[in-house]
């Protein structure tokens, strides 16, 4: 791999020479300009303003535009005697751990080449060193022209680097978040987790670009004179009005798509029908209480019709007892 950068790595008293190279490459399929009238090739020329006329490459150097519009030329060699220990080391500055780093400063990354035999034990060290205190080392360096952060981490058996953005070039998420108080319920997060575990893991070696390998099969039949392929239509997404139910979904067709049982467990709906379930119960048991209540009245209302039946009926015969008595006596005397 070609080398885009020479310098060494300060660690401490000890220097690393080493070869800066990319770790990552594009493999996006990039576009030329053209005129849609006769695909003629659209370029850019640059032109000298004083001399009126196309320059190349290499006539073309930098310049630093002034208050007042002159230009203050600067050289790779300027660029180069920078008064900056960075100017051709990458400093190590600290060593943290490496969830110290927010994911959102991360930028380019780069492979450290060890740069000739000498630096081979120097190199080994320092991988070595960063292996066993499961750390990663900050540093500074400078690279096309300005200061840069880095984060320098082992990778198999080499050392990579990552740019880092400084701290002050990562804005604050202000006014992202929904700004209305929104209430997730337990049942909605148990959902949520069964889907994250149906979903499970993956293996990022089995991803692939599917846009690019799409645009190679609509240029190469362009190419062959023949009609692209047509893409499928999408699924219209409907509104999500029952998020229960969406989630239940989701579970049930990523089941389905991983050759699983696409039963999903069916977890109590909303409170309301609870409240429905609880507010009949109370009823039946009004209703038992008021049957009981009733028939103990009709027991009472039985027990006294009876007992004045009987009251009744005894007084009759007490008076039936006195009558004859006082007829029996009258009869006497006479």
């Amino acid at each position: 791999m070609r080398s885009i950068w020479n310098g060494a790595i300060s660690f401490g008293l000890v220097s690393i020479p080493i070869k800066l190279v990319n770790a990552t490459e594009s493999h996006s399929i990039s576009f030329r300009q053209v005129h849609t009238e006769d695909n003629g090739r659209i370029r850019y020329r640059k032109f000298c303003e004083l001399e009126d006329r196309e320059v190349t490459q290499s006539e073309i150097g930098k310049g630093y535009e002034d208050a007042d519009g002159t230009i203050i030329p600067v050289t790779d060699e300027d660029l180069s005697h920078l008064p900056i220990p960075t100017a051709r080391t990458i400093e190590i500055v600290a060593f943290v751990p490496a969830d110290r780093i927010d994911p959102l400063q991360m930028d380019a990354a780069y492979y450290l080449a060890a740069s000739g035999a000498p630096a081979a034990k120097p190199y080994t060290l320092l991988r070595e060193a960063l292996k066993r205190s499961n750390k990663v080392a900050i540093a500074k360096y400078a690279l096309r022209g300005r200061e840069r952060l880095g984060m320098l981490r082992v990778v198999g058996d080499a050392i990579a680097m990552h740019g880092l953005l400084w701290p002050d070039e990562v804005r604050a998420p202000e006014g992202v978040a929904p700004d209305s108080d929104v209430t997730v319920r337990d049942k909605e997060l148990d959902l949520a987790d069964a889907l994250m575990d149906t979903l499970g893991e993956v293996d990022l070696k089995d991803l692939h670009d599917e846009y690019r390998e799409a645009l190679e099969e609509v240029i190469a039949a362009k190419a062959a004179g023949e009609t692209p392929p047509e893409s499928p239509e999408p699924a219209q997404p409907g509104k999500v009005l029952d998020l229960m139910a969406a989630l239940e979904n989701s579970v049930r067709a990523a089941k389905e798509s991983r050759g699983e049982p696409a039963q999903v467990t069916q977890l109590p709906k909303k409170t309301p029908t609870a409240k429905r379930t609880t507010a009949k119960t109370p009823a039946k048991k009004t209703a038992g209480k008021s049957a009981a209540t009733k028939k103990t009245t009709a027991k009472k209302t039985s027990a006294s019709k009876t007992s004045a039946a009987k009251a009744s009926a005894s007084k009759t015969a007490e008076a039936k007892k006195t009558t004859a008595k006082k007829a029996t006596a009258r009869k006497r005397s006479a």
